[in-house]
């Protein structure tokens, strides 16, 4: 597309409505442009600082997001729609998109505004309050992205003592076919999970496909040295980008997802590998999160793939459930839980995130090798957030507000919907048990067990206590042992528990030791950084 050739489609004198388009609502059919009258109605969207300093955002997500934006504003002004865009290094830019909004409505007086509802609780007060000042009425529909409402989720909660994934997940699997056989589901069973989830045994992951990325084009080049420039002290590195930022971009890598990745995601979803970023994983969340991707049309290819016996069942069924189950279900608890869901910490979890979370600069390897990669690519799978890095921060007792602050500020796919409940919740165990129904706790055994990271490691997995002690395994029974009162209300920790009942007293004080130890190192230094030994 010729941006020299896009201009300014004129703007109608008197303005219906002002329709407001988000960073992650990047969709031509978004409920927030139905019946948009280009004689009557505009566009707005704005790049504002606020929308990457309000968490320090690592370079690859914050442009991501503007590269796409920008590509999507051309693409509305190549269909004629009038478009209002500011852009972040504008010099009168307000840095705030309340405030840019206000600009807006005072320059061309709409008779209304009109908003798909954001992924941001903070967002929508914001963008809520400017509108209320103005005197003007704020349209809020639905996000017709995906299958379900938060009515719907509101609903289904209702009246129910606990909230589990998969009973709204089965729920959906019904109302909307997928996957079924009349009125069983295919394959006779709901989840698939036992024939997943396996590791790549010694020899390692073999001929992986090569991920699918694209070469930055002149808006995307544009947008990275705004960034390099006015971002420069910001986390991470923006010399690989190559995330798709436009729609047909993110059909190709969707395509090219089902063809290679597909028939060996299930079995090797959970395994890790050093040096291996990409594996047999989508890739897809960030183009879905900004909405350059339809969720039922990535479902849909994903069943065809089964149907045409390209991809197994169990492979289908497990990435279906990430996104008809866990995206759905995350959106609900968030929507129905904030603004309060932000404060919680059921565990009384205290401690300060460890500065080298911002640098990966740490000799415990699966750490170093997961924090690397994702300020390097701005990703990482969903293992390695829930079970090397969320796993180390809910041992160590890192308040889940940090931890929630880390991650929402360095994954390319991260909008505070789907990043707050998975990090807080899943990962943290903050709200108790909303999300998820028991504490994601392991030893370094399972970090062994799932990949080669410990084979290079100073640290041995098998041992507690000791100067080549894992600080997964010590960190681990100490976390049993300063919530074994709680924990033991929890029918699903009572094998951990059994285990730690085993352990004799002198045990249990040398691990608390040790584990008092290594906290320690993980405190700043005068300077301002960690200790660089660890015990």
């Amino acid at each position: 597309m010729d941006r020299a050739a896009l201009e300014p489609v004129p703007r109608p004198e008197k303005v219906r409505n002002l329709v407001i388009v988000l960073g992650d609502q990047l969709d031509e059919q978004s409920s927030a442009l139905e019946g948009f009258d280009a004689a009557q109605d505009v566009v707005w969207m704005a790049e504002v600082t606020e929308e990457s300093t309000h968490v320090w955002s690592a370079k690859q997500r914050i442009a991501v997001f503007l590269s796409a934006m920008r590509h999507f504003a051309d693409h509305l002004r190549a269909k004629g729609l009038p478009l209002i865009y500011i852009r972040m290094d504008d010099a009168d830019n307000r840095g705030t998109l309340a405030l840019e909004l206000t600009r807006a409505i005072e320059t061309l007086r709409p008779a209304a505004l009109v908003l798909t509802a954001p992924g941001d609780w903070r967002v929508l007060q914001g963008l809520r309050n400017a509108a209320m000042q103005a005197g003007l009425p704020l349209e809020l529909r639905d996000d017709t992205h995906f299958f379900s409402t938060v009515r719907d989720f509101a609903a289904h909660a209702e009246g129910r003592k606990q909230l589990r994934l998969e009973y709204w997940y089965r729920d959906l699997r019904k109302k909307n076919g997928i996957l079924m056989e009349g009125k069983e589901p295919e394959g006779g069973q709901w989840n698939f999970d036992a024939d997943n989830r396996e590791s790549f045994g010694k020899a390692g992951p073999q001929n992986v496909p090569p991920p699918t990325r694209f070469v930055p084009d002149a808006i995307t080049q544009e947008v990275i040295a705004l960034v390099n420039r006015q971002f420069a002290a910001h986390p991470g590195r923006l010399d690989s980008f190559g995330w798709p930022v436009t729609r047909a971009q993110a059909l190709l890598a969707l395509q090219a997802f089902i063809k290679e990745r597909l028939p060996l995601f299930g079995k090797y979803e959970d395994a890790m590998w050093a040096g291996e970023v990409w594996l047999y994983h989508s890739h897809l969340s960030c183009a879905l999160n900004l909405k350059l991707l339809q969720a039922r049309e990535v479902v849909q290819a994903a069943e065809e793939a089964y149907r045409a016996g390209h991809a197994p069942l169990a492979a289908v069924e497990g990435f279906i459930r990430q996104i008809l189950g866990w995206r759905e279900y995350v959106r609900g608890i968030y929507w129905t839980q904030m603004p309060s869901y932000l404060e919680r910490n059921a565990l009384d979890a205290q401690a300060d995130l460890p500065a080298w979370y911002w640098s990966g600069d740490t000799d415990m390897a699966c750490l170093k090798d997961a924090i690397g990669q994702t300020l390097e690519h701005g990703y990482a799978h969903h293992i390695q957030r829930l079970m090397v890095t969320g796993l180390y921060a809910l041992l160590l007792g890192v308040r889940p507000k940090a931890v929630h602050g880390w991650y929402l500020s360095v994954y390319v796919d991260a909008v505070e919907w789907v990043e707050l409940p998975n990090t807080l919740g899943m990962g943290q165990f903050g709200d108790g048990g909303l999300m998820a129904s028991k504490p994601y706790v392991a030893s370094g055994k399972y970090i062994q067990r799932m990949g080669n990271h410990c084979k290079g490691c100073r640290f041995d997995p098998a041992l507690s206590i000791g100067p080549k002690a894992c600080p997964y395994t010590t960190l681990y029974w100490e976390f049993l042992m300063r919530h074994e009162v709680l924990l033991k209300k929890n029918p699903r920790m009572a094998m951990q528990l059994k285990n730690l009942a085993r352990l004799d007293p002198q045990a249990r004080e040398a691990i608390s030791s040790q584990a008092k130890a290594h906290r320690q190192a993980q405190l700043p230094t005068p300077s301002g950084e960690p200790a660089t030994t660890q015990p």
